[in-house]
């Protein structure tokens, strides 16, 4: 098994910790933080689907990007688990379901949201 492991590596070693620091987000009653949180720093939701390419591909490229440790709060949502919280957030923001997505909130409301390509930390940033 070693000999495997060293020659084709462990899915462990592959993955990089991410300079984001995300907290996950797994439960309703986090929503109501996330609207209180933003009251006095803006908070970042990605939603992300462990399933799809594109996600994966999509969200490793934000974390290689993201430079906004001391400005937003972030959160990771993985929606296939937990498709209740990506259900309330769509309702709860007035936001269309989208994958992967992500999803500013400031003051209780969501000011910014981009899904797929669109993602950019730079247009991001132009609303922390």
């Amino acid at each position: 098994m070693s000999f495997l492991k060293n020659m084709f590596g462990s899915n462990e070693e592959k993955q990089s910790v991410s300079k984001v620091g995300w907290r996950p987000l797994t439960d309703l009653g986090q929503l109501n933080e996330i609207i209180d949180l933003s009251t006095e720093n803006p908070v970042l939701i990605f939603k992300h689907s462990t399933r799809c390419s594109i996600s994966r591909i999509v969200l490793k490229q934000f974390e290689n990007e993201f430079d906004l440790q001391d400005k937003v709060i972030p959160y990771l949502l993985d929606l296939l688990e937990f498709r209740n919280v990506s259900n309330e957030i769509a309702s709860r923001f007035g936001v269309t379901h989208q994958s992967p997505q992500i999803i500013l909130v400031k003051n209780g409301k969501a000011v910014y949201n981009a899904s797929h390509e669109s993602i950019d930390i730079n247009k991001l940033g132009q609303f922390v």
